[in-house]
Formats: structure tokens, C-alpha cells, sequence
């Protein structure tokens, strides 16, 4: 484990704890910026198992309102339908991913290209999606026609049909590129919830997706592990708690402000610079 090692796993920390909870795609990020760097993990599995950083940091930031959920559970009915909604919407991405695991890692993970395109698609869908306004895109599904009035301001209170759908939407983000908070947040957002509360479910349904993937992709490459590539997922995975930490406390103000398309453009960006980069140098 050499110093150079060691400091692109420290870059690709921070990269990982700056894009996670972002709608840009920390694994198009991260595999992007490892394949210029030259840096190989073993079986791409420091991509995956660094993201346990950044779960840590928004465990810490929510731990209040987790906890209080948890000790509601026994009597509180809508604590209950918030827990079932996330792991109804935790469903779908947990079967297939499963499922694809050896397709995503030997094939989608290893196509700089596709990361790239996906980025800059995500980006125009993101940067669409933005300029509506929900009631644009909602109708209830028990209704005869859109409902202006209605709209989801608290992430805590989606009905279960709708964490399912926003469930479904995190699929698409098995492809590198296509961005977990992205899927969500845009799925979110059509379904009729506000800027805010849509990044805020995101965050939520990013605990047991993350923490999933992470023992999953662990358990998978157990025997294929070494203590140096341990190491560097150590010094990785400390860099992407610090710098989700930040994040986390601070993106849900700038994206009640600012809004996504900050994210659109920035996705489409890194997204055709590193196309050119891959056509050009491979």
C-alpha cells in the first residue's frame, strides 16, 4: 500500500462523501475519476464499501429523529407506515441488485463510457423535471384528474404507494451513472413532492439500500480481499464520512433555494468532458 494509493483513496473519499446524497451519481464520480487515475480496486468493491462512511454521517445527522421514530414504534401508527414505506421502497433495488450483481460489477462498472452517457442523460431529465411543478405531474391515482392542491412536504409522510413507486424509480440507478439520489429525488418530485421533502426521503431510503450493498458486496468478495485493499477502503471510508457530514447538514438549504438544476448542469459537464476524455485517451 503506497503512498500514491493511499492519497487517491483519500481523493475518492471525499468525492464519495461530496456526491453521495447528491443527485450527480458518486459511483459514475468515483469510477470515473478512478479510471484516470489509474486506480483499481479489487473488484470494484472500494466503490461500494466506502459509501458505509457516508451512511454513518446521515445516521449521525438524523439520530434525533430516528430515535425518536423507533421509540414511537410501538404506539405510533404513522411511525410504523414511515418505516414500512422506506423498506417497501428498499424492496425492489435490494431483489435486482442481487439478482445483477455480477453483470453490474463486471460489466457496467467497468464501462467509463456508459457511466458518462447515463450522467449526461440523468442531467436532462433532472434539469426537465426541475422546471415543472408537481401538481404538473401528479394526479392522485384515485382521482379523475390532477389535483392542484395536493403536494408531499414531509418526507415522513409518504403514502406507502408512493415509496414503493419512488422504490421502483432507485432501480435505475443499478447503472452507474444514472445516480440512487437522482432516481429518487426525480421520481419523488413527479409524484408531487416538494424539492425538499423528495432529497429528504432520499436520504432515508439511502440507509438500508447503502448499508445492503455494503454487506452484500462484502460478503461477495470476502476471499478476494486483501489487508492493503482493507486499507485503503479505511482511509477512503473515513474521508467520505467527514465530508458527507458537511453535506448533509447544509444540501437540503441550497436545494430548497437553488432547486436541481445546479446538479443538471454540473452532471452534464463532468459527463461530456469525460466522454471526450474516454474517446480521446481510452
Amino acid at each position: 500500500m503506497d503512498v500514491v494509493s493511499l492519497l487517491q483513496a483519500a481523493l475518492l473519499g471525499v468525492v464519495e462523501g461530496l456526491t453521495e446524497f447528491l443527485p450527480v451519481s458518486s459511483t459514475g464520480h468515483l469510477l470515473l475519476l478512478g479510471h484516470f487515475l489509474g486506480f483499481n480496486s479489487t473488484g470494484k468493491t472500494f466503490e461500494v464499501l466506502i459509501q458505509l462512511g457516508a451512511i454513518l454521517a446521515i445516521l449521525l445527522v438524523y439520530a434525533g429523529r430516528l430515535t425518536s421514530v423507533a421509540l414511537r414504534l410501538p404506539t405510533d401508527p404513522d411511525a410504523r407506515r414511515f418505516v414500512l414505506g422506506v423498506l417497501i421502497a428498499f424492496l425492489p433495488a435490494a431483489v435486482i441488485g442481487a439478482t445483477l450483481h455480477g453483470f453490474i460489477k463486471t460489466v457496467l462498472f467497468e464501462s467509463p463510457a456508459t457511466v458518462c452517457v447515463a450522467l449526461i442523460v440523468g442531467g436532462l431529465v433532472l434539469l426537465w423535471v426541475d422546471q415543472i411543478k408537481p401538481t404538473q405531474a401528479y394526479s392522485a391515482p384515485d382521482a379523475d384528474g390532477p389535483h392542484d392542491e395536493v403536494r408531499y412536504d414531509d418526507a415522513m409522510k409518504f403514502p406507502i404507494w408512493m415509496c414503493l413507486a419512488v422504490g421502483l424509480c432507485q432501480c435505475l440507478a443499478l447503472i452507474p451513472g444514472v445516480s440512487r439520489s437522482g432516481s429518487t429525488i426525480v421520481g419523488a418530485l413527479l409524484l408531487g413532492a416538494s424539492k425538499r421533502a423528495a432529497a429528504e426521503f432520499s436520504f432515508f431510503l439511502a440507509m438500508p439500500t447503502m448499508a445492503g450493498a455494503f454487506a452484500y458486496d462484502l460478503y461477495k468478495n470476502r476471499d478476494v480481499l486483501s489487508a492493503d485493499d482493507l486499507g485503503l477502503v479505511l482511509v477512503g471510508f473515513v474521508c467520505a464520512f467527514v465530508t458527507a457530514l458537511v453535506v448533509v447538514r447544509y444540501v437540503l438549504d441550497f436545494i430548497s433555494k437553488r432547486g436541481y438544476a445546479p446538479f443538471a448542469w454540473w452532471r452534464m459537464i463532468v459527463g461530456s468532458v469525460g466522454l471526450a476524455g474516454v474517446l480521446v485517451w481510452g
